[in-house]
This record gives C-alpha cells, structure tokens and sequence, in this order.
C-alpha cells in the first residue's frame, strides 16, 4: 500500500532511487557528495535506514538484489516501483507548492524570548548573527563553486542563500535596536501590557 505523505528524507531518497538503484551506504553517499545534506538531515544513518524500510513496507522501492564481498557486509541494493515513481512526482509537486507550517525551534525561542534582559538577548542573539554569517558564506562559496552546474540543480542552495541572507539582515537590524534601546521592555512593562490586553479583550 502507497504511503500518502513523503518526508524531506523520502523524497530524496526516493529521487536517488530513480536515477539508479543504490544500496543505503550509497544512498547516504550521494547525498552528501551532491550536497543534499544541507536540506536533508542525514546525520543519523539509521534515519537513512528507517526511511528504506517505511518506503519498502510502502511498496514504492523493492529489492533488487543483495551481494557481499570481502570488505563489506551484506548490502541489499534497492529501487524504485512504478508506484515509488508515481510517489516521487506527487509529494514532489505537493512539497513545491503547498507551503507547511513547519514548527522550527528558533521562533518557537523568539516567542518566550522576553524572559531575558535586552542585554542578554542581545549577546544570544549576536551569537546566532555569527554563526548565520558564517553559514552564508559557506552558502555564498558553495555556489561560485558549482557555477559551472546548471541553474536548476543548485535551486536549494540559492534558496537557503537567500534565506540565510534574509535571517542575517533580520538579526542585524533587531540586535541594532536593542543596543541603541529602541527595543526595550522590563517585567513591570510586560505585566502592565498583559493586564492592559486582558482587559480590553
């Protein structure tokens, strides 16, 4: 039975599977030669496995045989069904033109952020604005380095470039305000404001 809904991981390996049959130690490769660890999260190689085995219990990959030689264990080489293929081109249209609430951890920070001291805030916040820069220059560098490579097979890594770029200018600006003092607050401001929208709700 086909599974209705792809993960990020899925997709990907599903995507491989259609350019030739694989085993997972060569699934896991490619992703990272082809730099789809930057979209995908492959740190874990049973994640890899687990992905196989929901796909193979979906019917959309089967075995397609399984060797050993001397260096290696056993490796089962997997690829894709007619139904995997009719799988990868429906999560893939899904995925490009449905946007999902994704629940990443940073605005979910954001949201309690007033608990700290603008100070304080401020010092994190410099930290994450590090961090990003440093992100999109590896980003930035990737890309004049496969500027050789048609346009469309670098479309995620222009993406992220320009979201990083985006997070970078964002933290910039919000880190600026708070040590010039434009954003500021105090327990007994957020208390007043609390007690001002409760009231008027």
């Amino acid at each position: 039975m086909a599974l209705d809904r792809g993960s990020p991981l899925a997709l990907t390996v599903l995507a491989l599977l259609r350019h030739q049959p694989l085993h997972p130690y060569g699934i896991q490769r490619l992703l990272k030669q082809w730099g789809k660890d930057q979209v995908v999260n492959v740190g874990q190689r049973a994640g890899v496995y687990r992905t196989i085995e929901r796909l193979l219990e979906g019917g959309l990959i089967s075995v397609r045989e399984t060797g050993r030689d001397q260096q290696y264990p056993e490796r089962t080489v997997y690829g894709i069904t007619a139904e995997g293929e009719a799988a990868l081109y429906r999560w893939l249209d899904e995925m490009l033109s449905t946007p999902r609430q994704e629940f990443p951890q940073f605005p979910a920070a954001l949201a309690s952020a007033l608990m700290l001291a603008p100070d304080d805030l401020a010092e994190a916040l410099e930290r994450r604005e590090r961090a990003v820069a440093k992100t999109l220059g590896h980003l930035e560098a990737g890309l004049a380095a496969e500027a050789g490579l048609p346009r469309v097979s670098m479309l995620e890594i222009e993406y992220l470039r320009e979201v990083t770029a985006a997070e970078h200018r964002w933290l910039r600006a919000v880190v600026d305000d708070l040590r010039s003092g434009r954003l500021t607050w105090s327990l007994e401001s957020l208390e007043e404001a609390a007690a001002a929208w409760e009231a008027s709700s």
